[in-house]
């Protein structure tokens, strides 16, 4: 490992962080104690205070504990937009020792049916508007009951910003079995059992994106959750005055960690959106102040689109930063002339998670991944041999930290497939090529599996991409494989429009600064690109559809 970059650690920053020596939950509820008036929640308008976020979360645990049984080491399905209750949920159930398998609310009852099987899950806390993809499955494998809650119950008389229609939807009368609507479970004003799980309990079981095969369950205890919520508020400054926008979604790990768990921690409030609305996003900057906003990349180039946050007051921003997806830098640009604030990137997995690396706030590079975090050891080794690398070389990132999950979920064989040891750590392999400067910092090349083989030269959708971007009348771009009869793979991509633009144009402005290979062949404009729940750009959808016409000629 190289330490080049401490020579760049952020001033008066230890360099090795100790972590609590307590569950997650107790963090909620020394806050509570301390800020007990202070908002720790705010939900359209509505401010949730510290005091009643951790009342609620009691209440929810006993009913967990002695009304639907829950037991220590059981697991919780949770399966819910951003809300409040989503934040209740998740304290509720590690105040009572349950595990968290926080889940996609994009996904269907075929999808599910996988978490719950998988995970073994005993109970489900779902909101209303995805109770029907869930009910199916009640009963069945263990899933004893299912607690639904409406988000509108914690909506204040008049939004400060205009809702969603889930949001905005009454509670409902159900009479289903085995469901429990969400008041009732508080009604009931049940307190957890004393004691509650250590840091080398199970706490989190995220389950990755199925890159190669069906999802799988990443076992993450008290300590590697704490080890990055607590790091990612110290590198930022969180304190108690600190106000955060949630725009990421909990259930994946960057949301989770550094727009609801770090600032909870640290006693700050949580601006709650429930879904993405970039004219919404900016008013709540200015009526809240918010100085701290964790986004994926996607967000901010949407956000900075035309006709999108002119004349917003953002001047109360602290830190605006994320992940996921490097940051074209022409829109990087424009963030730092309308704000003063260069966008802090970060590198991360479900596997650790969230960040494993993190730009320095005040020697941030652009589309790079940052150094690596507290007593985190990273390294590039070459995919083949695990040989390590050098400055510059590009090989596989790997990674060892008190982050780093303990196994994959009841898959053995998927664990001595990731993990290596080396100098007496465990490193696990992240699938992610990259490379490290003479200065430490590391950079994204792409998902290894993303390479496109054109006519035997490796070209790299990602350094395609951030080119594209450059473009004025590009708005995002996915750059993927198309099938080539004489090159094998060629080099295809698909654009959303900002303006008038013809795919020669395109095609014409990437040769003047790639190299021939490189270029796309293929240009397909479309309306918009299929995302994830957490805002990620589905390459690998478009990929298979492209497949798909292939064969179909």
């Amino acid at each position: 490992m190289t330490d080049a970059h401490l020579g760049f650690w952020p001033r008066r920053m230890p360099t090795s962080l100790p972590l609590p020596a307590a569950g997650v939950h107790h963090n909620l509820e020394v806050s509570a104690r301390r800020y007990p008036e202070c908002p720790a929640l705010v939900y359209y308008g509505e401010e949730i205070t510290y005091r009643r976020l951790l009342e609620e979360s009691r209440r929810l645990a006993g009913y967990l504990q002695r009304e639907a049984g829950l037991s220590k080491g059981d697991r919780v399905l949770l399966y819910m937009q951003n809300s409040p209750q989503f934040v209740v949920a998740y304290y509720a159930a590690l105040m009572s020792g349950g595990v968290v398998v926080p889940a996609n609310p994009m996904l269907l009852t075929e999808e599910l049916e996988h978490y719950v099987e998988d995970s073994g899950a005993r109970l489900a806390l779902v909101g209303q508007e995805l109770l029907p993809r869930v009910l199916p499955l009640a009963g069945r494998e263990g899933l004893g009951c299912v607690i639904v809650a409406a988000y509108s119950d914690y909506l204040p008389p008049e939004p400060e910003v205009s809702v969603p229609a889930e949001v905005a939807a009454p509670r409902e009368t159900l009479r289903e079995e085995r469901v429990i609507l969400w008041e009732e479970t508080l009604r009931a004003g049940l307190s957890p059992e004393s004691g509650g799980p250590g840091p080398e309990d199970v706490a989190l079981l995220p389950y990755t994106s199925g890159t190669t095969g069906r999802p799988k369950g990443c076992v993450h205890t008290h300590r590697t959750v704490q080890a990055t919520l607590v790091g990612a508020g110290l590198w930022v400054n969180l304190n108690p005055a600190s106000v955060a926008l949630a725009t990421l979604p909990l259930f994946h790990v960057t949301g989770m960690q550094h727009s609801m768990n770090a600032p909870i921690y640290y006693g700050g409030t949580v601006v709650l959106m429930t879904r993405w609305d970039r004219e919404a996003a900016a008013r709540l900057i200015e009526r809240r102040r918010c100085t701290h906003w964790t986004n994926i990349s996607t967000m901010v180039v949407d956000f900075l689109s035309p006709g999108g946050v002119e004349g917003a007051d953002l001047s109360s921003l602290m830190c605006v930063g994320g992940g996921g997806a490097p940051l074209p830098e022409a829109v990087g640009e424009r963030l730092h002339r309308l704000t003063g604030l260069r966008y802090m990137e970060g590198y991360g997995l479900s596997e650790t998670v969230s960040q494993t690396h993190m730009n320095p706030p005040d020697r941030p590079k652009m589309q790079c991944l940052g150094i690596p975090s507290f007593d985190v050891d990273a390294r590039v080794v070459d995919p083949d041999t695990l040989e390590e690398l050098g400055p510059g070389e590009q090989g596989e990132i790997v990674v060892s930290g008190p982050q780093v999950m303990r196994g994959y979920w009841q898959r053995p064989d998927a664990d001595a497939e990731v993990f290596f040891e080396r100098d007496g750590r465990r490193f696990l392999r992240t699938g992610d090529l990259g490379r490290y400067d003479e200065e430490g910092y590391f950079f994204m090349v792409d998902r290894i599996k993303r390479m496109i083989n054109a006519g035997g030269y490796k070209v790299w959708p990602a350094e395609v991409e951030s080119v594209l971007y450059a473009h004025p009348a590009v708005r995002e771009v996915c750059v993927i494989r198309s099938p080539d009869p004489r090159r094998g793979e060629t080099v295809k991509a698909v654009v959303v429009p900002a303006g008038e633009v013809s795919g020669e144009e395109v095609i014409s402005w990437a040769r003047e600064r790639l190299a021939a290979y490189k270029c796309p062949r293929l240009v397909e404009f479309v309306g918009e690109l299929p995302k994830s729940g957490s805002g990620k750009i589905l390459w690998r959808a478009l990929g298979e559809r492209e497949e798909r016409r292939a064969v179909r000629g």
